[in-house]
């Protein structure tokens, strides 16, 4: 009967300007489909040449590599008699666009350019494209000749349009359209398209998932329809994660479901669904039949090709399936696992190398590293060969295969706890037993010669010897010999990534890993150019609160005893001298806030937009049971004075795995100046203004 279709969607683990790689997993992606019955493959966002090129797209060179792979593509027999739809970005009239090329037997069916751009946030989509503006409108793209040459077309439709195949309608959204209010999924569906496409460069946000599946599935609940989401995944060369949960939905239910966090580089979709559950759920929705009977039809491509076959009585269908989220605290451990792996294997160093200081954001991160031993040994036992070939170079041993994660920790990742004479014994106990239970290679050294030596040219210069506060120096010279110590930890940890490897007799250098968490940073509660300075970060976007609760878990699902303790103490950066052999410094009395703060203050002024008189017209009614108004005006006025004084530290903060929507990543999602006035005279009185009338 011709009512049964088989499609295909994927996540691929694309690189940014990587053509070569790109190419052979989009043909990857292309034969499972096929072999699984598949007559249609969508792709990800831009996957020709990897979404993140950011600048790169403003090169010719982009373009004519893209449309080189494209060539590729349309002769390869891999994509014979199905019909593909890639993404690659297109020079037409001299206006560049976001495209999605859609194709069958080297034949170009249709461009389809991109009509919202994500351009909040991390996305910066209108520095480098332009939106198609011309709704339902088509024109005549002129094909470059080396397309030509495999295609026999001198020119290809270009523009608002819509596929129609022998048994259906097809309609393609591209990403940031599905989130958009006035979403092409809504005409298109009322003018009959049955399959709606959208391919997504989307990332990993603590939480963010279900928003995405909603979106997804609401978009056919109201219309009826099959929607098949498409997206990238893993780490492309910057501070994203990019998180698979490719999906095929139809009227409103999830049929098909992907990893949302994966070491697979191809994974491939496939859900052979009945067009006649679409028409039936239709039918009965009047609202949708009146309005469907006065919209404004979309040009359609005529497509000689059937997503179904024509004897389909007894060919099963996809049930609906319940979507399984994870846990806040399994998207930490599993998330960022995976983007160190990437930049681990595509940087092609030897392992990671972390200052472990025994405290709570340390061990966390050393527990991600842990995580990613897991996920390694887990995708080797499950048979995936790119990790076994990417483990082996990475240990330099063509023969060896990952088994153990604390065995294979133990060749990858290096601890190092560097004790002063402000150090605890308990910081140096913990850091040892949890770099036991992980299984890395652990150093112990002492600083105090490093320190004592800095601190002497110093005193040979100016004839001064500086001290710290409980021994009668001032605060100045308190916080300076905190910072010697602090830089000097951060200049052996590179050294000893660059010479650890070499000093044991094996090849290669290591990834510094810094440790600095999402709150920490906003409040600049951190020595500039101290180990916050790594090469990457793993915890950069995440609250101290939420990293707390990863810790629980570590406890729970990894067996890790060593973290009790860690989790019972109180944060400190032990840079001050102890008193009678304990720490007396703690991190929230230094800061004059609490974590919990913090991650307050930080929501309220990225997510909720709120200066300091709108922060602490919130505030007053959010803390009104603990504190009254001028305590609450007190607490905002220390905030904005410490978050401006040291915003100048996020100009060079480590790049971080993005995972929290008000991270103050400086880079390109937080943008504000560095210089500040920060007595902020008018706003503040604004505050004491309202304070006295409260």
């Amino acid at each position: 009967m011709g009512r049964a279709v088989t499609v295909a969607t994927c996540a691929l683990n694309q690189w940014a300007l990587d053509f070569e790689g790109n190419l052979e997993r989009i043909v990857r992606s292309i034969h499972i489909a096929k072999s699984k019955g598949a007559r249609y493959r969508l792709g990800p966002e831009l996957e020709i040449c990897g979404y993140g090129c950011s600048d790169h797209y403003y090169e010719s060179d982009t373009l004519l590599h893209s449309f080189q792979v494209l060539e590729k593509l349309l002769e390869s027999p891999a994509t014979q008699d199905i019909i593909c739809d890639v993404g690659m970005p297109v020079l037409h009239r001299n206006v560049r666009y976001n495209c999605r090329v859609i194709f069958l037997n080297k034949k170009i069916l249709l461009i389809r350019p991109k009509i919202s751009l994500a351009n909040a946030g991390n996305y910066r989509e209108l520095r480098w494209f332009t939106p198609w503006s011309k709704a339902r409108h088509v024109e005549e793209y002129f094909l470059p000749r080396i397309i030509q040459e495999v295609t026999g077309q001198e020119t290809v439709p270009f523009g608002d349009a819509v596929l129609a195949t022998k048994d259906t309608c097809l309609g393609a959204e591209i990403c940031e359209e599905l989130w958009a209010p006035n979403s092409p999924h809504i005409e298109m569906g009322l003018d009959g398209v049955e399959i709606f496409t959208n391919s997504s460069g989307s990332h990993h946000v603590l939480r963010k998932a279900h928003a995405r599946v909603d979106l997804v599935n609401s978009a056919t609940a109201k219309n009826g329809g099959i929607y098949i989401l498409a997206n990238q995944k893993g780490c492309d060369g910057d501070r994203l994660y990019y998180d698979g949960c490719a999906m095929i939905s139809m009227n409103g239910e999830t049929v098909a479901q992907g990893s949302q966090f994966s070491l697979d580089d191809v994974e491939v979709l496939v859900a052979t669904l009945d067009l006649e559950d679409v028409r039936s759920y239709r039918a009965e929705i009047s609202s949708r039949n009146l309005a469907a009977s006065k919209v404004n039809p979309y040009p359609r491509v005529k497509v000689n090709f059937s997503l179904s076959c024509p004897d389909d009585v007894a060919v099963p269908t996809c049930m609906p399936i319940q979507w399984r989220h994870h846990s806040p605290e399994e998207e930490i451990s599993l998330g960022p696992a995976c983007w160190l792996w990437d930049y681990l294997r595509r940087s092609k160093q030897a392992g990671f190398l972390l200052p472990l200081s025994g405290g709570i954001d340390s061990s966390a991160t050393a527990c991600i590293v842990y995580s990613m031993c897991h996920q390694v040994c887990l995708a080797v036992k499950n048979g995936n060969a790119d990790v076994l070939a990417d483990a082996r170079r990475i240990v330099n041993d063509d023969t060896y295969i990952p088994e153990d994660p604390r065995e294979f920790c133990k060749r990858v990742f290096t601890t190092c706890y560097m004790a002063s004479e402000n150090s605890s014994q308990d910081t140096c106990n913990r850091a040892k037993l949890l770099a036991e239970q992980i299984g890395s290679y652990h150093i112990n050294l002492n600083i105090d010669a490093a320190v004592k030596a800095v601190v002497g040219i110093f005193s040979v210069v100016t004839g001064r010897t500086p001290r710290f506060s409980v021994y009668g120096g001032s605060s100045r010279e308190s916080l300076a010999l905190q910072n010697v110590q602090a830089r000097i930890r951060m200049v052996l940890a590179y050294l000893f990534a660059q010479l650890t490897l070499w000093a044991r007799g094996m090849p290669g250098g290591l990834l510094v890993l810094g440790s600095a968490n999402v709150d920490e940073s906003l409040r600049g509660y951190l020595t500039k150019y101290d180990c916050s300075s790594a090469d990457i970060n793993p915890i950069g976007g995440i609250s101290k609160t939420d990293l707390k609760n990863f810790i629980q878990y570590c406890i729970e699902n990894f067996q890790l005893t060593a973290l009790r303790s860690i989790m019972s103490a109180p944060p400190t950066a032990e840079l001050e001298p102890l008193v009678d052999g304990q720490v007396a410094q703690t991190d929230e009395a230094d800061m004059g806030m609490t974590y919990a703060e913090l991650s307050i203050y930080g929501k309220l002024r990225k997510i909720a937009k709120a200066g300091p008189y709108s922060m602490f017209c919130k505030l007053i009614n959010m803390w009104k049971e603990i504190c009254t108004p001028r305590e609450v005006a007190s607490k905002v006025k220390h905030f904005f004075r410490m978050y401006s004084a040291n915003r100048h530290k996020m100009t060079t903060l480590t790049p971080s795995y993005h995972a929290e929507n008000y991270s103050p990543d400086d880079n390109r999602f937080d943008l504000r100046p560095f210089l500040y006035n920060t007595s902020w005279s008018w706003q503040f009185r604004c505050i004491d203004k309202q304070v006295n009338a409260l």
